[in-house]
């Protein structure tokens, strides 16, 4: 599968070495030097995959992330975010923001070869199914209370609203809606997320929850969509609630 990447990193003997790699695997790459230009080139032409420094001149990764997770047409972008903090507060922070994926410098190329691979095979999942023609029948949406999921168009509503989420989000939405009511373990939710990719902790799924909640409850602090069951996982409620009313309103 040839990808169009965009990798924005400073280090020029880094950036060299990623290209070669990602050319190796038969990828187009372009290569940026800082924040601003990496957000010049994704809007120009939107990649498959950002890599994407933490540390960089001007605008830094994190300013990118946010910026980018804030854009409706940038939104679904598949991030994988490359820093040489390591501590796990920098990790659950790039997570936070939106990153899909976090490597900490040093790292093997073998390593982040592993990673690029495993996002690029699930964005391409989500463009084979949301490349459908006619998109969905209504009897294909998920709905789980306030709560519905369009896979073949890659949306998601809460309480009417429209609902931006990145990959990782959407894809934990999809599984959690597909049964809804049904409590599923952190083990479980990753093995559907990334196949047990050794590289993804269970700590992504709570951030990806913590972030989710902030988008679909109404009180955040007191989640009654998606809901904790103490000491087993997380489920999406099936109280049945309107869910997508006919002027759905985009949330801004």
């Amino acid at each position: 599968m040839c990808a169009h990447v965009v990798v924005a990193e400073d280090d020029a003997k880094q950036a060299e070495l990623i290209r070669r790699y990602l050319e190796h695997e038969g990828h187009d790459v372009i290569l940026v030097q800082d924040g601003r230009a990496a957000l010049d080139q994704i809007r120009r032409r939107l990649p498959d995959l950002l890599v994407l420094d933490v540390m960089m001149p001007g605008l830094d990764g994190l300013d990118v992330c946010r910026t980018i997770r804030s854009e409706a047409a940038l939104e679904g972008l598949p991030l994988l975010m490359l820093t040489a903090r390591s501590t796990e507060d920098d990790l659950l922070l790039g997570l936070d923001l939106g990153a899909d994926d976090y490597l900490t410098k040093p790292f093997s190329p073998r390593e982040l070869m592993a990673r690029i691979r495993s996002l690029l095979r699930r964005s391409a999942r989500t463009r084979t199914v949301s490349g459908a023609a006619g998109g969905t029948p209504d009897g294909a949406l998920l709905t789980a209370g306030p709560v519905t999921v369009d896979p073949a168009r890659h949306e998601v509503w809460a309480h009417g609203t429209h609902i931006p989420c990145t990959p990782g989000e959407f894809r934990l939405l999809e599984v959690l809606a597909g049964r809804p009511g049904q409590v599923f373990t952190r083990s479980q939710i990753l093995e559907r997320l990334h196949g047990f990719d050794r590289y993804i902790t269970t700590r992504t799924v709570d951030v990806h929850v913590m972030n989710l909640r902030k988008k679909i409850e109404e009180d955040p602090r007191r989640p009654k969509c998606l809901v904790t069951v103490y000491g087993v996982g997380y489920k999406l409620s099936d109280d049945k609630r309107p869910s997508r009313p006919g002027g759905v309103r985009h949330e801004r």
